[in-house]
């Protein structure tokens, strides 16, 4: 599988479509036994499922985004959220040049809390910005992989992320994912101190649990529940 899009410009013009796909990633730790491509990889995996099923410009990754929490681990690049949201809005003008009126955010890092004020605002005008996956959606696909930890426990480089990569990507999962669970269930005071103040290792979550068979399930899920925001768009 591609991290990045590797279309032609006519490729594109033969879709036809007026919605693009951006996944929005992040270059930062996720222990050992992850890359710090992790969440890139993730939404680039989700943006080129979407957008192959429904028939949607898929773009190339944003790979760096707001990862200021973990700034404290090795290898953490962040930008601000004030940069994040210049590039999309630039995104957005571009894209409407060429006839593409919607833009599908599909965020793969939970610290991008900026992208919901840059939904919200963008659709004030209109149905223009769809910011997926929502916790709702998250919570289906560990539903329907029968993963045993849930959203509040497992984090950060955990059940979840780890299957997923396990199932799409396994030359990026080290083998040491089997013995890296940790959990801190009470993080009061999260924004204020950062990871580093409740893990040691920088993942709070369950990664032994994870399976391949897990992530290909999580996988069906994210996509089939995106049919509901591309319906959406278009009301």
């Amino acid at each position: 599988m591609e991290l990045i899009t590797t279309a032609t410009s006519t490729d594109v013009a033969r879709l036809d479509s007026t919605v693009a796909v951006l996944p929005v990633g992040s270059f930062e730790q996720h222990g050992d036994h992850l890359p710090l491509i992790t969440d890139t990889a993730i939404a680039c995996l989700i943006a080129e499922r979407i957008a192959t099923t429904y028939q949607l410009v898929l773009l190339p990754p944003i790979t760096f985004s707001c990862s200021h929490e973990h700034e404290t681990f090795p290898g953490t690049v962040s930008i601000s959220a004030s940069t994040l949201t210049v590039m999309i809005d630039d995104i957005r003008t571009s894209l409407k040049r060429s006839a593409i009126t919607t833009l599908v955010i599909v965020n793969g890092h939970g610290g991008n809390y900026v992208l919901s004020n840059i939904a919200a605002e963008a659709n004030v005008s209109g149905r223009n910005v769809a910011l997926y996956p929502g916790r709702v959606d998250w919570e289906a696909a560990r539903t329907q992989a029968a993963m045993v930890s849930d959203m509040h426990d497992d984090m950060h480089g955990g059940e979840l992320e780890t299957s997923i990569l396990l199932y799409a990507r396994p030359e990026l999962v080290r083998d040491s994912y089997r013995d890296a669970d940790h959990l801190a269930t009470e993080r009061r005071h999260f924004l204020l101190t950062g990871m580093a103040e409740y893990t040691p290792t920088g993942i709070i979550g369950l990664p032994s649990a994870a399976t391949a068979a897990k992530g290909e399930a999580a996988l069906a899920s994210l996509t089939d529940s995106f049919a509901s925001y591309l319906e959406a768009t278009k009301r």
